[in-house]
């Protein structure tokens, strides 16, 4: 009796499988037609230590007919994990994917030079804001491109004077709701606002010598490792420099990466990553074209790893040259972090290249 039991619950729970597997086979099959495909990831590994990539080019499916980009300038993530990539073409300001790279969402201001791009959460709302130093535009929007506040010209606020440039490329937000904008092409100058974009003050300026001033105030962003004393990380690209400021705009120390023009410093979690725009040549220390990679510092401002670029190497504490190594990016614009480390790297004046993803190994 006891084997025939057995013998009668095996072949119940045999007869149950069949019956399920009969059911959602058409299901299980239909799920298999949706799933992505396998990403197509270099053989090569760049980058160093416990920073180290596989590259897949070709992240972002797109045709170029139907969703045109010109530069890939930023990208930023949201809560959602939606990743949103602003380019200055005026018929796809703003493309939204998932991580996967399927296209979610897009959306135009119609700006034609759309460049610096953060996201900001306000009381459990996010928001984008958005520079257009073609026009000396810095916007507020939400996350569908809704504009709820524009700043208004420093020229036409009688900030600067009618003969000063400005040319806003970045911006980042402090723990107040302060609004810093980075006049990275313009007058040199960190701009801060309140939350309203009534004009607080303005530090930094251009000047090649003095360590508090900027040749190409690229990019800005709040530093809160600390976070009892968050502060401001402003990059100086042409002076292969990130400078740090203090909220209220005094100058505090740089740090020096030879070899790299940076463009925007990018947190995430104890570290500060960068797309390094412009390399240079063993022997030539122009800024040279087609020369891009990343770079990586670490919670300790020491540089850990540059994807794309030579290995970091120190003597006496100061760092060495840091040269392209893998041909893999010409000009690299911006890098945004996603929840499991992969980065996705921007380019600029790169043949409207979409992002390109490095999955971390």
């Amino acid at each position: 009796m006891q084997k025939t039991s057995i013998g009668r619950r095996n072949f119940i729970k045999s007869s149950s499988i069949i019956t399920v597997g009969t059911v959602l086979a058409p299901t299980t099959m239909s799920s298999f037609n949706i799933l992505p495909s396998k990403p197509e990831l270099s053989k090569d590994i760049i980058g160093h230590g416990d920073y180290r990539y596989r590259v897949e080019k070709n992240w972002s499916d797109l045709n170029p007919k139907n969703h045109p980009v010109k530069n890939c300038h930023e990208m930023v993530m949201d809560r959602k994990k939606r990743l949103f990539l602003l380019t200055d073409h005026p018929k796809n300001n703003v493309l939204v994917y998932d991580k996967s790279g399927k296209l979610i969402n897009s959306w135009t201001l119609h700006l034609k030079g759309a460049h610096g791009l953060t996201i900001h959460d306000e009381n459990g709302s996010e928001f984008l804001y958005i520079t257009d130093p073609s026009n000396g535009r810095v916007l507020k929007t939400t996350l569908n491109g809704h504009i709820v506040l524009e700043i208004k010209n420093p020229q036409e606020a009688g900030v600067y004077s009618k003969y000063k440039p400005y040319k806003p490329t970045e911006t980042a937000i402090g723990p107040n709701g302060d609004i810093y904008v980075a006049d990275g092409y313009g007058s040199q100058f960190i701009l801060q606002y309140n939350g309203k974009g009534e004009f607080i003050r303005k530090f930094g300026g251009d000047s090649f010598l003095q360590p508090d001033k900027f040749k190409q105030a690229h990019g800005v962003a709040l530093d809160t490792r600390d976070p009892n004393n968050p502060t401001l990380i402003c990059s100086a690209r042409i002076k292969n420099s990130y400078k740090r400021f203090s909220l209220d705009g005094n100058y505090i120390e740089s740090y020096y990466i030879p070899g790299a023009f940076i463009s925007r410093p990018v947190i995430d979690g104890d570290d500060i990553y960068s797309a390094v725009c412009f390399g240079m040549e063993k022997d030539n220390y122009n800024m040279m074209m087609n020369k891009g990679f990343v770079t990586i510092m670490n919670k300790e401002n020491i540089v850990v790893s540059n994807p794309g670029g030579s290995k970091p190497k120190y003597k006496n504490g100061k760092l060495d040259l840091i040269l392209q190594k893998e041909p893999v990016f010409k000009q690299c614009h911006d890098v945004c972090v996603d929840d499991d480390k992969n980065l996705y790297v921007c380019q600029w004046n790169a043949g409207g290249v979409y992002p390109y993803k490095l999955h971390r190994v």
